[in-house]
């Protein structure tokens, strides 16, 4: 990523705990410290709507183009239905409806982490637990039990991944049964996780400031699995991750943004699976691997990021909404791709004309050979002889 621009939102009153970006509906929504989630314009940057005082600290933002979910630390999970026919998908500012608006209650803490796919609702808590809930009938279907609390969660197809105190946990949501622990990812807890979208790749950041990517597949989760690249980007708490390919963005309490492009690794990757090759290894000091790019300026803890359509979006203890805007960039850069083929395509074409005149040239340079070496033996076996022979036939 190249140049950006920046969009600063003023809205929240206290410490911005979370963020969630809806790419699909071109829409930010965030929540805090105030007790308010407030839902803002992608590309404008622009407060729509802000929600009524929910009574407690909203940790948590997940949502859909049918579903809105925040978790707070009273244990509930606020939701919305979108509404038909309304602007901006969700009423969160209107009156009470129990047709688009409801709660959930099962916890027995603070919610910290939510997702949704399309038939489940994911939710972790400080009561030590991940709960799945189906979608549909509102019911707790699974309790995931862990032995400290949930910090984070991040669901892929058949399995969700936990963060509790140290350990990162695989479940498998169709059992509910456990399917490995990588015990002690970080010093101190782990607080942040995020995945690729077919699920392979884990990425975990926590306390030590590190980030750590692991590669999840049924060969590595019959053992302990151990990274397979490791950054060390901050000096304080890695408190949010967020991938798009081929970005991982990190949040951290040392009040910076960390940018890594795997494009490279997840290549390597690929490429020691189709060799046939195990790619889990221990990670050693020479495997450390440096961040692209950092994102410097800000004063406070940075508590969470997400990333999406060209944006990166953030938010921390000053209570305040960035958003980062390389669209301009990549723009830029899709143009400098499109050069460089037309280049190369040029160049290509340059390449096979030479070599057909050069083709051309040794076959005229042949028959020249071929002509004097007749003028000089004698030879009329060639079109003198046919000349003197249609001589004969004439006289």
């Amino acid at each position: 990523m190249g140049r950006y621009s920046i969009d600063v939102m003023y809205g929240h009153t206290e410490a911005v705990r979370t963020v969630f970006l809806l790419v699909s509906a071109k829409l930010i929504f965030t929540a805090g410290y105030d007790q308010t989630v407030k839902m803002w314009k992608m590309e404008e940057g622009l407060l729509i709507a802000s929600s009524r005082s929910l009574g407690c600290t909203m940790r948590a933002v997940a949502g859909d183009t049918k579903l809105l979910v925040a978790g707070g630390t009273d244990g509930f999970i606020q939701c919305w239905r979108a509404v038909e026919g309304f602007p901006h998908l969700f009423d969160i500012k209107g009156s009470q409806n129990q047709n688009t608006e409801f709660r959930l209650w099962d916890h027995e803490g603070p919610i910290t982490s939510l997702a949704l796919d399309l038939t489940r609702i994911y939710s972790g808590s400080w009561d030590m637990t991940v709960r799945v809930w189906d979608r549909f009938s509102l019911k707790c279907v699974k309790v995931l039990r862990h032995s400290d609390w949930v910090w984070e969660l991040v669901p892929r197809d058949l399995t969700v991944a936990s963060a509790s105190g140290s350990d990162v946990y695989i479940w498998d949501t169709s059992s509910g049964g456990l399917m490995t622990i990588i015990h002690k990812a970080h010093v101190g807890n782990t607080y942040s996780l995020a995945r690729n979208l077919t699920g392979d790749f884990l990425f975990t950041g926590g306390d030590d400031g590190a980030i750590h990517m692991y590669e999840i597949t049924s060969h590595d989760l019959e053992t302990n699995p151990v990274p397979v690249a490791t950054w060390v980007p901050h000096s304080g708490r890695v408190y949010s991750l967020a991938f798009e390919f081929p970005w991982l963005v990190s949040a951290s309490a040392d009040g910076k943004l960390s940018l890594i492009d795997v494009r490279k690794l997840l290549r390597t990757k690929k490429r020691a699976s189709d060799k046939s090759f195990s790619c889990v290894k221990h990670v050693v000091p020479s495997t450390v691997e440096p961040p692209q790019r950092m994102l410097h300026g800000f004063g406070k803890n940075l508590m969470s990021v997400d990333i999406g359509a060209d944006r990166i979006v953030c938010g921390g203890e000053e209570g305040i909404v960035r958003i980062w805007n390389f669209t301009e960039a990549l723009e830029i850069e899709r143009r400098v791709r499109a050069s460089r083929a037309i280049r190369l395509e040029n160049r290509m074409r340059r390449r096979k004309l030479h070599l057909e005149n050069i083709s051309k040239t040794s076959r005229n340079d042949q028959c020249l050979v071929a002509a004097k070496k007749n003028q000089v033996t004698g030879d009329r076996s060639g079109w003198h002889s046919k000349r003197a022979l249609s001589g004969k036939l004439k006289s």
